[in-house]
């Protein structure tokens, strides 16, 4: 095995919009088996049609262009119809629409070019607290969970984008972010197989295109390593016990869960031999060097086989050959009944909780909205207030919005001397993370005012388990699903259910 071929175990990320002369050296050099997208790579359609040919012109017309567009808050690609968050699809629980939102995503993909979108989550948001899965997730039931998951993945898959059920074996049951720290699901392995396993399994039987890894420990079925550096799970139960046949590929390896406890290059050597097929290698090219160096040292000395990268390479063809790389026209009619449909899904979505009160158009209304999200991790952008009025005022006129500080108390008496001016009190949390206990002792002072008011649950639906008032769900603020929440303000009926346990 020569091992100049050790870059093929990898897919990297490229810094920005334009693929540089230092870029194009570092791929040819190389040579990845392709490359993974980001918001930082989109400017415009024809930017990015120019960006991924760059690429494949570099690595060859076989490589693998992909990104994270699950719709919802992780979408990159915002210049072609923007599906709703997971959670959104379970909250109308339609497979048909999962499936319609599936190969939509992949029409606007395939017309530029991207052959392999990293989605859609398998995980089972059973825990209310978790810092990163939350709204990703289809919801916190397994079977629903892998009925409409997988639904959303043969419609990505049909329509000719290969998808990546993830994160295996579960992200849904921690309580803390792999981007952060590394996860320990300590369960028996039966309560595994009936909830966090019970989606990957099905989607095995299905034939789904890849699996990603999750950096997230479960000591029932490997104590000493998480699940990207475990050959009993990779191995020992994906492929030999399942029988798994498609493309394994980790999460990001610049998260903390495997950069700040394991040393780069034995992990990036140890998640080969553990059965994984790519390494998502993010990060400077110095890295990315040191990763690619280590795999060539580990061929060099015998530890991964020449049979193990054949393996790996007959993936990679199988892959490219029944997902191709060429862009594929996108008609305008079609994207327009893409952007409907996207739409009506997002409506359809629109959960109330409590008994709901809806503001009058000629009403005075005070719209409430911290002055920013708290984002990170796989989340790329804020939510903002001023993006909420400019919807909500086309339906209600005298709307006013006032923005405060979420960790501020000095804020209250202001609240409170406007809140007596309006009609009604409209109050939005727009975080994925927590509320801060400031914030929800203003709740508690607004909602104890007597004034009709509402509560805007736009991202974290958890939001409204902890405030406890009447609300609206859109599980993200994405345009759609804002227009939605405008539209069910403005009297139209709240038709989603609640796909988790509160």
């Amino acid at each position: 095995m020569d091992p100049a071929q050790a870059g093929k175990f990898m897919i990297v990320d490229v810094p920005g919009p334009v693929l540089q002369d230092e870029d194009r050296a570092h791929l040819a050099r190389y040579q990845f088996a392709g490359v993974c997208l980001f918001r930082k790579n989109v400017q415009t359609r024809e930017q990015l049609s120019r960006l991924v040919t760059d690429i494949r012109e570099v690595l060859g017309p076989e490589a693998l262009i992909c990104l994270d567009q699950e719709g919802g808050m992780v979408t990159r690609v915002l210049e072609i119809p923007q599906a709703p968050a997971p959670m959104a699809i379970g909250a109308v629980g339609s497979a048909e629409l999962a499936r319609e939102v599936g190969a939509a995503v992949a029409r606007g993909l395939g017309a530029l070019g991207i052959n392999w979108n990293l989605a859609p989550p398998l995980d089972v948001n059973t825990n209310p607290a978790n810092p990163i899965i939350g709204e990703r997730s289809f919801g916190s039931h397994p079977v629903k969970v892998t009925e409409l998951g997988l639904a959303w993945a043969a419609g990505l898959e049909g329509a000719g984008v290969m998808g990546s059920v993830k994160h295996f074996p579960g992200h849904g049951d921690t309580a803390q972010d792999s981007h952060l720290t590394l996860p320990t699901v300590d369960k028996p392995l039966m309560e595994l197989e009936k909830v966090e396993l019970y989606p990957f399994f099905k989607a095995v039987e299905q034939g789904i295109g890849s699996v990603m890894t999750a950096h997230v420990v479960f000591p029932a079925l490997d104590p000493d390593y998480p699940a990207t550096l475990s050959r009993p799970i990779l191995t020992g139960l994906l492929r030999q016990g399942w029988g798994y046949e498609g493309l394994i590929v980790t999460d990001a390896f610049d998260m903390k869960a495997i950069a700040a406890r394991f040393p780069l290059a034995e992990a990036t050597v140890q998640t080969v031999l553990a059965g994984a097929d790519l390494i998502c290698a993010l990060g400077p090219k110095e890295v990315q060097t040191a990763q690619v160096q280590a795999l060539r040292g580990a061929v060099v000395d015998g530890r991964i086989s020449s049979r193990r990268l054949e393996e790996t390479c007959s993936r990679l063809e199988a892959a490219t050959h029944n997902f191709p790389a060429t862009s594929r026209p996108y008609p305008a009619e079609q994207e327009a009944a893409d952007e409907a449909l996207m739409q009506s899904a997002a409506r359809q979505s629109i959960t109330a909780i409590g008994e709901v009160r809806l503001p009058r158009p000629s009403d005075q209304i005070l719209l409430l909205a911290p002055q920013s999200a708290r984002v990170g991790a796989v989340y790329e952008e804020e939510s903002t207030a001023e993006r909420l009025l400019r919807y909500l005022r086309a339906e209600f006129p005298r709307l006013s919005l006032l923005t405060y500080p979420p960790a501020a108390r000095s804020v209250q008496t202001r609240v409170i001397q406007e809140a007596h001016a309006a009609d009604f009190i409209l109050m939005a949390t727009t975080s994925r993370t927590e509320l801060h206990p400031e914030e929800v002792e203003l709740a508690r002072t607004i909602f104890g005012l007597g004034k009709p008011a509402l509560h805007l649950g736009l991202w974290n639906p958890y939001h409204a388990r902890t405030l406890g008032y009447p609300a609206l769900l859109t599980y993200g603020f994405r345009d759609p699903s804002l227009i939605a929440l405008s539209e069910v303000l403005a009297g139209g009926q709240a038709t989603g259910r609640l796909p988790v346990q509160f």
